[in-house]
């Protein structure tokens, strides 16, 4: 057995990109921050932000971030992680995203 299951709740670094596939289905892409906190030996505060690429394929969901989403909304999110390849400058690059399967 496997699962491949992420959640997130954090801020949307950016407004999000939307575009249209070739086949006319909308994509959604976003950037969105996650922060964690706390003291270290000497009692100072710490903090460290991860940064995650979120894309929907979904037209619904895609329609409804479109909409509602905007830079520095809280969100939470849920979805899966996909790692795709693609080709720059004549070597392959990687990506690691969490594809949405839903979110409020």
């Amino acid at each position: 057995m496997s699962v491949n299951k992420v959640i997130l709740v954090g801020n949307l670094g950016k407004e999000p990109n939307v575009r249209t596939s070739q086949s006319g289905k909308k994509i959604v892409s976003f950037s969105m921050a996650t922060s964690d906190s706390w003291k270290d030996k000497e009692g100072e505060r710490q903090e460290k932000t991860q940064w995650h690429n979120i894309v929907i394929f979904n037209d619904g969901l895609a329609g409804i971030a479109e909409s509602y989403l905007k830079k520095g909304s809280k969100v939470y999110i849920e979805g899966v992680l996909q790692t795709r390849e693609y080709e720059k400058d004549g070597s392959k690059k990687y990506i690691t995203e969490v594809v949405l399967q839903g979110f409020s």
